[in-house]
C-alpha cells in the first residue's frame, strides 16, 4: 500500500509539471541551408553562447558554443524584467494587485516627503516612473572581469528608489529603470506574501518543466525582478513559446492570455521611427517591440526571447556582446526569411 501511494504522488508530481523537454523536429531544407549560414556569418559576433529555434511548437535547430552547454543555467539579465511582468499580471488575475495601484502606497515608511512619488504599477511596467535617470548601479557591483553584477551587502534597493528625483508626470517619458522592476518584484511580494522567484514557481516554472531556477534577492528575500535570473536556453525556449502561445500551455492558461497581449503590445513610445534599430519600436510591458515583427524578451549581452506571431516561431539567443543589434540583425536577414 505504502509503494502504491508514493507511485501516485509521483504521478500527480508529473501531471502538474510540463514536460522536461519539448520535441525535437527536422526543419526544412531551406532552414538548414539558412541556420547553417548564420552559425557561420554569426562568427563576427564577439561571443554568442547558443541559439534555438522552435518552429510549430518543435525544436528545429539548436547549437550551443563552448563552455555553454544545454545544461548549463545562463544570466540572463534583463530577461528577467519579461518574468517579473508575468507575476504582475497573475496577480492582477488573482485580485491581489491593480495596474493603477500607486507604488507610494506599497512603501509608505520608504516615500520622501521632498520626493513624493505618484507613480503606479502600469507606469513602472512600461519604464515611465517618471524618473529622468535610473538609480540601479548605486546599489550594484561588479568585480573586474565578472560578467554578472550584483547587489552589494545590505542594498536598501527601496531606499535607492524613492531616493531618485521624480521629475516627469508619471507615463509621458520612457526612461530604462530596472530599480523599477525590483520595485514591481517588491510590490508582488507585498501583495501575495512571497518572493516572484517562489510565487511562480508553482504557477510558472513547474508546470513548463523548469527545474529550481535561481534568482538574486536582495537582504529583504524580494527577488531582484529587473535582472539576476539564471536559465537553461531550452527554459527559454519553453518561455517564449508559452508566450507564442498566448499564455496556455498543455491545456493549462498558466497567464492570462489578455495580459500576454498586453506585455507584447506598444504601450508606450521609445523613440523615433528608425529601421537600422530594434530599440525605439515600442515597450510593452517588460518587453521590446522588435522592427520586423513581435515583440521579445531582450537582456544585456544578447540574451533574446524573439516571439514571432506570424511565422509561430521563437528563437533563443544566449550570448555575451557588444553587438546586439548585429546578432539580431543575422536573424533577421538569415532566419526569419526561411522560418
Amino acid at each position: 500500500m505504502k509503494r502504491y501511494f508514493l507511485i501516485l504522488a509521483a504521478a500527480v508530481v508529473a501531471a502538474c509539471s510540463g514536460p522536461r523537454e519539448l520535441p525535437r523536429a527536422a526543419a526544412t531544407p531551406e532552414l538548414d541551408s539558412a541556420f547553417q549560414t548564420f552559425l557561420d556569418t554569426s562568427k563576427v559576433i564577439e561571443s554568442l553562447h547558443s541559439i534555438m529555434i522552435v518552429k510549430d511548437g518543435a525544436v528545429v535547430a539548436e547549437q550551443f558554443f563552448g563552455e555553454w552547454t544545454p545544461d548549463r543555467p545562463h544570466p540572463m539579465f534583463s530577461v528577467s524584467k519579461t518574468f517579473t511582468s508575468s507575476a504582475v499580471g497573475m496577480a492582477i488575475a488573482e485580485g491581489k494587485m491593480s495596474l493603477d495601484d500607486k507604488v507610494a502606497d506599497y512603501f509608505p515608511d520608504k516615500v520622501l516627503a521632498e520626493n513624493p512619488c505618484e507613480a503606479t504599477v502600469r507606469d513602472l511596467l512600461t519604464m515611465s516612473c517618471g524618473q529622468a535617470k535610473e538609480a540601479t548601479y548605486s546599489v550594484l557591483h561588479r568585480d573586474n572581469g565578472q560578467m554578472v553584477a550584483y547587489l552589494g551587502e545590505g542594498a536598501d534597493c527601496q531606499g535607492a528608489f524613492f531616493a531618485q528625483p521624480f521629475v516627469y508626470e508619471p507615463g509621458t517619458h520612457f526612461v530604462y529603470n530596472s530599480l523599477g522592476t525590483y520595485m514591481l518584484s517588491a510590490m508582488v511580494t507585498k501583495a501575495t506574501g512571497e518572493s516572484v522567484l517562489d510565487y511562480l514557481t508553482p504557477r510558472l516554472f513547474e508546470p513548463l518543466g523548469i527545474d529550481k531556477p535561481e534568482w538574486e534577492a536582495d537582504c529583504l528575500g524580494i527577488s531582484a525582478g529587473g535582472w539576476g535570473l539564471w536559465l537553461k536556453t531550452e527554459d527559454l525556449a519553453k518561455m517564449g513559446l508559452l508566450l507564442l502561445q498566448k499564455g496556455r500551455w498543455h491545456g493549462r492558461q498558466l497567464i492570462p492570455a489578455d495580459w500576454v497581449e498586453q506585455m507584447g503590445s506598444k504601450q508606450i513610445s521609445n523613440g523615433p521611427a528608425d529601421s537600422s534599430t530594434d530599440w525605439v519600436n515600442g515597450y510593452g510591458f517588460q518587453t521590446w517591440r522588435n522592427k520586423t515583427e513581435g515583440f521579445r524578451a531582450d537582456g544585456a549581452g544578447g540574451q533574446f526571447i524573439l516571439v514571432l506571431p506570424s511565422k509561430n516561431a521563437v528563437v533563443i539567443l544566449t550570448a555575451w556582446t557588444g553587438t546586439t543589434q548585429r546578432e539580431l540583425d543575422l536573424v533577421w536577414e538569415f532566419i526569419y526569411p526561411y522560418l
